[in-house]
């Protein structure tokens, strides 16, 4: 059941249970939290109640009961659609193109060599290799005839990427992209309140320290660039060992992956407190 929390007398969530444990957050088991009887007319909330159906819809009705999500809709399409937040980074990340038609094998070779990275424009399919990576025209075609019939892609736009080689953590089995050194960030009000392993499952990795900072150099900038309130940027090292932003993600739908879910929130906690 949904409920507005208001958390150590400093931040208001609108959380509801998905049972997606790395999504979910027990906030009243591990921060002090109540429920007011009276409240201000309109708060500021943090939504954690999985991904909106259609977030503009979502916004106003939740601003007609007085909670205004942290992220406004332009922020929130900034943040999550690869069309809007790629020309504001398209120095920090792999060269892409999102197509609103459905493209041709034959009419990507004309912008991209083969092998490319396929997804849609807010996510992937559960990172499922054969839907991800086409190594040829004719398999990409293949690639848009399962994409046009797969629940989570097919009311997305085509994004093709160009294939970049990324440091290997493990291969993975069941057909799932491969693990590389990649690393999830989280951003509140522009400072980084958490940072993790985007693998949380499988062989265990880490950075260095050295390459935390210079990855982390990298995600502050382009943090700064967004200025979303509440962000995610996904981080990986290619082969070549250089830093490039994966994604971007509206904070509030993202899961923890290895970030320590009590640690991101008692950071966003500090922040309010100051």
């Amino acid at each position: 059941m949904a409920e507005l929390l208001w958390i150590d007398n400093s931040l208001w969530v609108w959380t509801n249970p998905t049972g997606v444990g790395i999504y979910d957050f027990d906030f009243r088991s591990f921060l002090p939290c109540r429920q007011p009887w009276e409240r201000p007319q309109e708060v500021t909330a943090v939504g954690r109640c999985g991904a909106f159906d259609d977030y503009s819809s979502d916004y106003d009705r939740l601003l007609g009961d007085g909670i205004r999500l942290i992220n406004n809709p332009q922020q929130h399409e900034k943040a999550s659609e690869l069309s809007q937040w790629y020309p504001l980074l398209e120095e920090r990340t792999p060269r892409s193109r999102v197509y609103q038609e459905t493209p041709s094998g034959a009419a990507v070779a004309e912008s991209f060599q083969f092998p490319v990275f396929v997804k849609g424009s807010r996510q992937t399919s559960r990172h499922q290799k054969s839907l991800s990576i086409a190594h040829s025209p004719a398999e990409f075609d293949q690639v848009m005839k399962r994409y046009a019939s797969d629940s989570i892609l097919n009311w997305q736009s085509v994004v093709v990427r160009e294939f970049v080689a990324l440091r290997p953590v493990e291969k993975n089995s069941q057909g799932r992209i491969d693990s590389s050194f990649e690393f999830r960030t989280f951003w509140w009000k522009g400072q980084l309140v958490g940072a993790g392993r985007y693998w949380w499952e499988g062989c265990v990795y880490q950075w260095s320290d050295p390459e935390r900072t210079d990855a982390l150099r990298l995600a502050e900038s382009a943090a700064r660039v967004m200025d979303v309130p509440l962000l995610v940027i996904d981080l990986a090292m290619t082969m070549n060992g250089e830093w490039i932003v994966i994604e971007c993600n509206d904070g509030q739908e993202s899961g923890c992956a290895g970030v320590s879910p009590i640690s991101l929130w008692q950071n966003i906690l500090e922040i309010e407190r100051s």
